[in-house]
Order: structure tokens, then sequence, then C-alpha cells
């Protein structure tokens, strides 16, 4: 690319920073503006010369979503189609609220307030309690108990050994296998299946899934993804056999999974995810669990962002108040899981600008617990909360345990829950038929 070009993609390239992605927006800039539509200041915009409006055009932030702006005078129209709009919905599978959870005694109100809790000001006599019944509820149920599974499936072995993919890449494809491989070992690829995969985002998991059955001609089977967003670039997009693979949208609280005219067409239904964050995982069980027209012959969840988990849907309530703990003690509890995968607690920011501070041994002595001793109080928080879900699948008659799946090298959140009905076989009657 020469000068020229390099300095006509700058100026058709939107200039706003997107924190998150630490990077510039990626959208064409509107003619005469820096910055694309979703971006550009609410201030004032450019005319449509052709049309002969007004020059100056006010722009707002959007009322659903402040995080991009909409020309006040197209504001009713956008409201209609934002993304951010609560959608309600026609389609018989989308009930509002289905899996949100049971009515609490708590106000919502109460819970927010409950959740800007600030470690720090603990006093430390609820601060070390509440670490005293994590660390007994961990030794009564779970300690040792945890086994490996980490396993690989044929399907990725060239994948996995390509030496063009950076490190992310092959992690991803490292989890991918290993769920295949548990999959496969547990005598679950099979056909006259749905395999449903909660909370899909861009589909590399179903992908490599749908890969494996076109390979095996499982050609009664299908891939059903639920996410609540639309995606760019979907990994699912490049199945061959385009009728393996079916998208849904829908948020995971309002999906009625009996309702889902797809499953009608397989005799079983296996669910699973890859990446679900915290209350999407209790919101896909109570999905599960909840429909009594739905029967689900085979879980396989991934675990991990524990930090994003909410009272109120939370499937392990009544194991943590049997065991002393509510939700006060549970908000508590979703901040000290953090210490986990980063060691204090602190945001990436925070950690960066205290390694350069003068004051940063001041700063560090404030804390309670050494980095070591946070780090396994964390990990024990996020087994406790874990806990408490196998107990909830227990008593909807499902046998469940959890599984280390890939080592701790290829992420910190290295831990699968699995499950299956009591009553099921082993094996599959239907294998390869």
């Amino acid at each position: 690319m020469n000068a020229e070009e390099e300095e006509n993609t700058e100026a058709t390239t939107c200039s706003y920073w997107v924190p998150r992605k630490k990077r510039r927006c990626k959208m064409t800039a509107n003619k005469g503006s820096p910055f694309c539509g979703a971006h550009a200041p609410p201030t004032v915009a450019p005319s449509d010369e052709k049309s002969g409006e007004d020059s100056h055009q006010d722009r707002i932030p959007c009322p659903l979503d402040p995080k991009h702006t909409v020309f006040k005078r197209k504001l009713a129209k956008h409201l209609t189609i934002c993304n951010a709009r609560d959608q309600e919905s026609s389609l018989p599978y989308i009930v509002k609220g289905v899996n949100s959870g049971e009515d609490l005694k708590e106000q919502q109100k109460d819970l927010e307030e409950l959740n800007q809790i600030k470690l720090h000001e603990l006093s430390d006599k609820e601060f070390y309690g509440l670490i005293d019944k994590v660390k007994e509820l961990y030794d009564k149920h779970i300690n040792s108990s945890i086994k490996e599974l980490q396993l690989t499936h044929e399907s990725l072995k060239e994948e996995l050994n390509r030496k063009d993919y950076g490190q992310e890449t092959l992690r991803q494809l490292t989890q991918a296998s290993s769920l295949l491989g548990i999959l496969e070992k547990d005598h679950q690829l099979t056909d006259h299946t749905s395999y449903v995969e909660f909370g899909a985002g861009k589909g590399q998991l179903a992908f490599y899934l749908a890969t494996v059955l076109e390979a095996q001609q499982l050609t009664h089977s299908q891939v059903i993804l639920i996410d609540r967003m639309s995606l760019r670039h979907k990994k699912d997009n490049k199945v061959a056999n385009k009728e393996l693979v079916q998208r849904i949208r829908a948020d995971i609280a309002d999906l009625k999974l009996s309702a889902l005219p797809e499953l009608k067409k397989t005799q079983r239904t296996v669910a699973l995810s890859k990446h679900l964050c915290g209350a999407a995982t209790d919101l896909t069980i109570r999905c599960m669990l909840g429909d009594e027209g739905a029967t689900t012959d085979y879980v396989l969840i991934a675990l991990c962002c524990h930090h994003r988990c909410s009272w109120r849907s939370y499937v392990g309530r009544y194991f943590l108040e049997k065991s002393g703990i509510g939700a006060r003690e549970f908000a508590i509890l979703t901040k000290m899981v953090s210490w986990a995968v980063c060691g204090t607690g602190l945001s990436r920011e925070r950690r960066k600008a205290m390694e350069t501070a003068d004051d940063q041994t001041a700063e560090t002595n404030t804390q309670r617990l050494s980095r070591e001793e946070r780090e396994k109080i964390g990990h024990q928080c996020k087994r406790v909360l874990d806990y408490g879900r196998l107990e909830y699948l227990r008593s909807h008659g499902y046998q469940a345990e959890l599984k280390f799946y890939v080592p701790r090298d290829v992420t910190l959140e290295n831990v699968v829950l699995l499950a299956r009905p009591s009553n099921s076989k082993q094996e599959c009657p239907n294998k390869n038929s």
C-alpha cells in the first residue's frame, strides 16, 4: 500500500478509540466527519446536500444505549430497530423471564446495593468469617474430588499442529478439542441428536462439532446455536453443509426450550457451551430443568466468569443458604472469585499503575491476605459456587461432576461441568446409526 492509499484509508476509517478493544473503530467514517454514525459525538453533523436538509443536524446519545449516538430527527425510527431495545416477540420459544429465577425476598434495589460492597471496607470479623465458611465447605464437599479429564479429538489434530497460529488461537482450539474428546469418550457423538450450544458467540465450537458430524455422516443430527447477539464473522457460516447448523437469536433468560421446533426433528438433546459467563450458566441450567416439556440427555458446560453470577438466577441458593451464606455473603463471594485468576482482585489498569507508582509497597500492604492466599481462596470460592450447581442438578435427577478439562497453562478457567440423567445409559443405542 503506497502513501496515498494509506492516507485515503485513514480518512475513511472511524477515528473513535474503542477502550475495550484497545484499538480504533474499523467502521467507515461519515462523509465530512472523522467518525462513523455510531460514534459521532452528540453535537452537530453535516447535512445531506442532496436532500437539502439543514446543514446542522443534532446528534444525541441513544436513550437505550448511550455508547452510540443517533440523529435527533431519526430517534423515533431508531428506537424501533436499536439492538439495545427490549424485544418483545411473538415467537413461541420466547417467553420473557421464563428462566430468570424465583421471586426473592430481597428487592432488586437492595441486591444492587450489595454489589457495591468493597472488600477492603469489610470488618475483619465478616471478612475472615466468610473465608472460614468457604474453606469449610470446600474441604467438606470438594477438596481433591475434581479429577483431570484432558482429551483431544482427532478432527483438530492438524489445526493444533499449525505453526502459523498464535497463542490465543491455539488456546481456543485446545479447549474445543478437549470438549469434543469428552463428547466422544462419553458416546455423545451420535445420530438423531440435537446439539444445543448456549452462548455460542461466533460459533467456533459449533463449527468443529458440525465438521465432525459431517465427517461421520451423522446426517440426522444438527447443531443449534443460541446467542442473544447478532455477531459478524461467525465461524458457523463456514460449515459446508448449511442444513447441519441453525442459529437462534434469543436471550437464555427468555428461552423456552421445549417450544423450539428444531428439537422435534431429533430423538436426543445435548446441551453444551465453551464460554458461558456466570449467570448465563445458571440461566442455562434453569432453561434445561425448569421446562417440563424439555428433556436434556447430556450436559457439558465449560465454567467461567463467576464474578458475573447473580443471586436471583443462581441455582445453588438453597445449598448456600443451608450453609449460612445469604445474599450479602454471595455478593462478597462473587468479588473474591476474581482472586483465582488475577491474584489481587484489582483491575489490569490499577495493577499496572501500582507497578510504576512510588508508593507501591504501601498499597500492597493494605491487603489482608498474601497473593498466594488470595489465589487459593478465589479458587475455593469458584468451586463452592460450582458445587451448588451440582447439588441443584442432582436434586433434579442428574448425575453431575466437575473435571479439569485442560491444563492451567492453557486457561485458568479450566473446569467443565458434566451431567446426565441418573437413569441414562452410558452408551447411546443409536450411535452411528
